[in-house]
């Protein structure tokens, strides 16, 4: 499998891209972690929400405690403490449920953010990759000797644009078919360079 050009310039610019990519991953994901961040800011009511529920709760649970020792009241009075204290748990259960929404929110915005852009190029860059790497290995197999150069050449007729076959030839399908070696390999090598391949050596 063919997974860079032979030729050194697009092998660099595929390089590049390739490093491009892994940069522009941190990058996004960096991003990601930032707004996770930014929007668990949001869950600090809920903490303090949290806090002073606990902190309510503990202390009317203590005063009941305090006033249960009492004699001759037995539970009349710690009673309603106790009961009150249970006011303390709701509110800090409120706390604990806007945190955990909160939670929720900033990994769903974190994800999305770092991930749409990572995906869009990410698959931009696959087909590109993929596209070369079928096209090029598939080239590969056929490029074993001078000979083989008739092939590209004839791909190069179909494929390539005719301002730059007129370079080439004034006559290049002529050319061809009176087995021009110079005209062929110069045809061939238009289609093996978009092929990121170097031609074999002459014989």
């Amino acid at each position: 499998m063919k997974i860079y050009a032979d030729l050194p310039g697009r092998r660099l610019v595929q390089i590049l891209a390739d490093l491009g990519l892994l940069a522009w991953i941190a990058l996004w994901a960096w991003v990601g972690r930032r707004v996770h961040d930014v929007t668990m800011a949001l869950a600090e009511p809920g903490r303090q929400l949290q806090g002073a529920g606990a902190g309510f709760r503990e202390k009317l649970t203590a005063a009941g405690d305090g006033v249960d020792d009492l004699p001759l009241l037995d539970d009349r009075i710690a009673g309603p403490f106790r009961s009150a204290a249970g006011a303390g748990t709701d509110i800090e259960k409120a706390g604990t449920d806007l945190i955990r929404a909160v939670e929720r929110l900033a990994l769903l915005i974190g994800w999305t953010t770092a991930l749409v852009p990572i995906l869009i190029v990410a698959i931009w860059w696959a087909l590109a990759r993929g596209r070369f790497v079928r096209r090029a290995s598939a080239a590969q197999r056929f490029i074993d000797a001078d000979d083989d150069l008739d092939l590209f050449a004839l791909r190069a007729m179909a494929n390539q644009p005719m301002a730059a076959l007129a370079k080439v030839s004034s006559d290049p399908s002529g050319a061809w078919r009176r087995g021009d070696r110079d005209t062929i390999r110069a045809l061939a090598l238009l289609e093996l360079k978009d092929s990121g391949l170097r031609p074999p050596r002459p014989a």
